[in-house]
């Protein structure tokens, strides 16, 4: 399998403090590769650096084999770069379906975003029968169904999700990576950052270990399961 996504030796600092530091990853195209660490650990800054939303200090990020480490955050989403933000952030005066659309900014055919419209509402029915109502005012877990489907809007062919679990009941969380696994099945590949260990080692192919800014340990999720240093220190009762 080819690496669609490649970080080499990226770092990040916010003023003097480092929050990524010497990191280098690989996820292969067709896969549902994690980041697993705790909170602080540097995982969100990690999404903003391949999105250009943070700077790097350092380091090089490519994807589909092109340098794209300079580039502007709206070209990075044009070659296929999509993304689930941490804490959902729906637009909450905007209705069901023009937060979708806003996920379609860039999109120019009006037939292809009908089609992805129903894509999202055929797995989303519940957004299908709200399409009218404003995102403010659904639940939580709704409003998780409808950052989704923002996200799949562009069709995009590299999918980070950040944090799906936040704040979810087990229930919704169970819905949410299974609808994730749905969407890996269609074809998307999916960079998933998480702190919920035992679901996402669940649908991961493979995984990484950050803490303090540094990648710590990596592996099939069997290897990461296995090592007793690991579970102690970053998955707890999780595995059991």
């Amino acid at each position: 399998m080819s690496a669609l996504l490649r970080l080499e030796g990226v770092r990040a600092a916010y003023g003097h403090a480092d929050v990524l530091v010497d990191v280098s990853l690989t996820v292969e195209e067709g896969r549902i590769v994690c980041l697993l660490g705790a909170n602080g650990a540097g995982k969100t800054t990690l999404i903003r650096c391949v999105l250009g939303l943070t700077l790097l200090r350092g380091g090089r990020i490519f994807y589909a084999d092109h340098e794209i480490t300079h580039l502007p955050t709206h070209r990075r989403v044009a070659l296929g770069i999509g993304c689930i933000p941490e804490g959902r952030r729906v637009f909450p005066k905007l209705t069901v379906e023009e937060n979708l659309l806003a996920g379609a900014y860039q999109e120019r055919s009006w037939t292809r975003i009908r089609e992805q419209l129903e894509r999202v509402y055929t797995v989303f029915p519940r957004l299908a029968e709200r399409r009218g109502q404003l995102a403010g005012t659904l639940s939580g877990g709704e409003q998780a169904m409808l950052s989704i489907g923002r996200g799949l809007m562009r069709r995009p062919r590299l999918l980070l999700v950040d944090e799906p679990s936040l704040g979810l009941s087990p229930l919704l969380v169970r819905e949410n990576f299974r609808v994730l696994e749905e969407i890996h099945g269609s074809g998307v590949t999916i960079f998933l950052v998480e702190q919920n260990v035992r679901q996402t080692l669940r649908i991961a192919h493979y995984g990484y270990v950050l803490a303090g800014g540094r990648l710590v340990a990596s592996g099939t999720p069997e290897v990461l399961r296995a090592d007793p240093a690991l579970q102690a220190a970053y998955f707890g009762s999780a595995t059991a």
